[in-house]
């Protein structure tokens, strides 16, 4: 099976090291800086403290009649329509779209064809310091690869999805409703970035009590908001955003914004991606305003 990851940053580089070591056939398709390190360094990546090589094929072009069993599309949400409006030519049949968006499927569809996208979300996080990848997977119960065909059907494609990922030992789960569980994605991981811009010193907000108060508030709105207009939240632990109160809320905030999880998962991104973080803010309550 020949997989491409199409997007070399933290999230692509680390799906294309575990997709490599599982045996499968993998490229990766980089440009600027990164195209030319990897060429130069080939794929470095931690594990266990010490650096290894993957062992990927690095691309610069993609061509026509290159095909892939899978493509895997990890980008930043700014930077997706391009992304689909080179690969439409390309006669691979299904692009797994890991992207933070609540844009509408058949939109995407409409720039690269009907059919082939997957939608999907990575359950990982890190950084790539001195060009040596420093990534994780997030654990099965904070938030596992997350997948669903635009149909909520499971499909042969979507079973071969799985068993990629299981070969690859990634934690994953495939949803009924993707378009659901990225708007309730949203409605966390906005307020979460919005709390690193607002404070005054972004590494230690978990310490700055107003603004962890705020980014409870914010939770809690964004959900009532979402299981009042979608009629439930996905995964159905986002409930519980709604159940706990708003002090302990707080106080939970402040731990997770202060622990490793944090700063791995949360501050890393939030920081290297501000552009992204914000436009997704916009296009979050702009859905939210549309529909009050």
């Amino acid at each position: 099976m020949r997989l491409l990851i199409y997007g070399a940053g933290v999230i692509g580089s680390l799906y294309a090291a575990l997709f490599a070591k599982a045996g499968y056939n993998t490229s990766i398709y980089a440009r600027g800086n990164r195209l030319e390190t990897l060429r130069t360094k080939g794929l470095l990546y931690l594990e266990k403290g010490k650096v290894q090589r993957a062992d990927v094929s690095i691309l610069s072009k993609l061509q026509d009649d290159d095909k892939y069993d899978f493509i895997f599309l990890t980008v930043r949400e700014n930077q997706l329509h391009q992304a689909l409006d080179e690969l439409k030519t390309n006669q691979s049949k299904c692009i797994v779209t890991m992207v933070n968006s609540i844009d509408d499927y058949r939109k995407w569809e409409k720039i690269c064809g009907e059919g082939r996208i997957l939608p999907a979300f990575p359950g990982a996080g890190g950084s790539i310091k001195e060009d040596v990848l420093d990534g994780a997977l997030t654990p099965w119960l904070i938030q596992p690869t997350t997948f669903a065909e635009i149909s909520g059907e499971k499909t042969e494609r979507s079973k071969q999805l799985s068993g990629i990922f299981r070969e690859a030992g990634i934690p994953y789960q495939e949803v009924e409703d993707m378009h659901i569980w990225q708007l309730c994605h949203l409605a966390m991981v906005v307020p979460i970035a919005d709390a690193y811009y607002e404070a005054v010193h972004p590494e230690k907000v978990g310490r700055e009590y107003r603004v962890m108060a705020k980014t409870a508030k914010r939770l809690k709105r964004n959900f009532y908001f979402l299981k009042r207009e979608c009629g439930r939240l996905s995964p159905g632990k986002m409930n519980l955003f709604l159940g706990v109160p708003l002090p302990v809320l707080t106080v939970v905030l402040s731990l997770v914004f202060e622990s490793a999880f944090g700063n791995k998962f949360m501050y890393q991104h939030a920081i290297k991606a501000p552009d992204e973080m914000r436009q997704l803010h916009k296009q979050f309550y702009a859905y939210v305003k549309k529909r009050l």
